[in-house]
């Protein structure tokens, strides 16, 4: 028998920040959501032109908004999926060639863990959230 591979799939909600591109933007993002006791699960972060943006995932969503907004950050928020995998070669690929055949599509991806975990979270932007939670709750009750 396989061993498991999705552990479990939710509904989730992802804060977008547009920082400025200089030394100290992401600490002071992530300081001020520390002392407002907002815990980030996972996080993203990349450059563009004198700007970046860093995308996450935390424990209190709404307080962090209201956080964010408060000090006058620019915020997007996004539905997502949070996937908890097996930490093992192949867990990724088996969901996305799931996800594939379903005729869904993974705009975006990113993941927390470490390699002394079990598993891991993998957060993942989709073209259809629905039926690609309708895919993956099929997927970890099969297993």
């Amino acid at each position: 028998m396989n061993p498991k591979v999705l552990h479990s799939v939710q509904k989730g909600r992802q804060i977008s920040v547009f920082l400025d591109d200089e030394p100290g933007t992401l600490g002071h993002v992530a300081r001020l959501l520390g002392v407002h006791g907002v815990n980030i699960y996972a996080l993203s972060l990349a450059e563009g032109l004198g700007h970046g943006y860093v995308r996450m995932v935390v424990d209190k969503p709404d307080e962090a908004l209201g956080v964010l907004r408060k000090a006058e950050e620019l915020t997007l928020e996004r539905d997502v999926l949070l996937l908890e995998l097996s930490n093992q070669p192949g867990s990724l690929g088996a969901v996305a060639e799931r996800l594939g055949a379903a005729g869904v599509n993974i705009e975006y991806a990113y993941c927390a863990g470490g390699p002394n975990v079990d598993k891991g979270l993998v957060v993942i932007r989709v073209n259809d959230t629905e039926k690609a939670l309708k895919v993956l709750k099929e997927l970890e009750e099969a297993e």
